[in-house]
């Protein structure tokens, strides 16, 4: 399974700088675990992590929008969470704003690869709005920007967001949350892998069924509004 081991609290290292652990961990886990499969993890950058598909690993479990552009490269498992574009800025920035376009002017953290990376190099070339887009490889290095003052704001999974401000509320805050175009995430797969993209459609729709889609949700994402 590939994933980028630095977006918790979908998937990070624990401590010991191994063990792999977060939301997306466990519900691969937990597949592998209903198809008698055991999992082997392969921390990987996120940018062009589905190009590897078929050659470093079967899978990406790893926060995946699927969108139109993706599912002409891979399969897609049925989506397992649903998620919202996120703007996080400092903790008591005066900045206001009501839709994703009110960035226009401002400088902006994004994780390279990401639909929030996308979106944001789409507004810029498209001229929609004029933002300084500052691509990271690690979100991390995003809110360290942010911390800095180097950016206005970051671009984030909604998700993620309620993460980094739930463990850091003395520095970010929620600006908004792009509710009127919700993302899906799911399990990418080869394009030639269709009886596993069915395995998993059953495990995961047993886990839909037996709660622990939700539960996990609600253990990971406790502080989601």
């Amino acid at each position: 399974v590939g994933a980028e081991m630095g977006y918790a609290p979908f998937e990070t290292l624990q401590k010991d700088g191994k063990t792999p652990e977060g939301f997306d961990i466990d519900i691969i886990t937990e597949i592998a675990k209903r198809l008698g499969l055991k999992v082997n993890f392969i921390n990987t950058s996120f940018d062009g992590i589905l190009g590897k598909i078929g050659k470093d690993y079967d899978v990406v479990c790893s926060a995946v929008t699927i969108n139109p552009t993706r599912k002409k490269a891979v399969l897609f498992s049925t989506p397992y969470i649903t998620n919202y574009q996120t703007v996080v800025v400092k903790k008591g920035s005066d900045l206001k704003i009501n839709s994703l376009k009110d960035l226009d002017g401002k400088s902006v953290g994004v994780q390279k690869g990401t639909t929030s990376d996308q979106l944001m190099s789409e507004y810029k070339s498209t001229k929609t709005i004029n933002v300084e887009v500052a691509a990271n490889d690690k979100l991390l290095n995003c809110f360290t920007q942010l911390t800095n003052g180097e950016i206005d704001a970051v671009v984030v999974d909604s998700t993620v967001a309620d993460g980094f401000v739930a463990k850091n509320p003395d520095k970010y805050e929620k600006a908004f949350s792009d509710k009127t175009e919700p993302e899906e995430f799911g399990i990418a797969i080869g394009k030639n892998n269709a009886k596993l993209q069915e395995a998993i459609n059953k495990a995961l729709e047993q886990m839909d069924k037996d709660g622990f889609l939700k539960d996990t949700a609600d253990y990971w994402f406790s502080s989601q509004e």
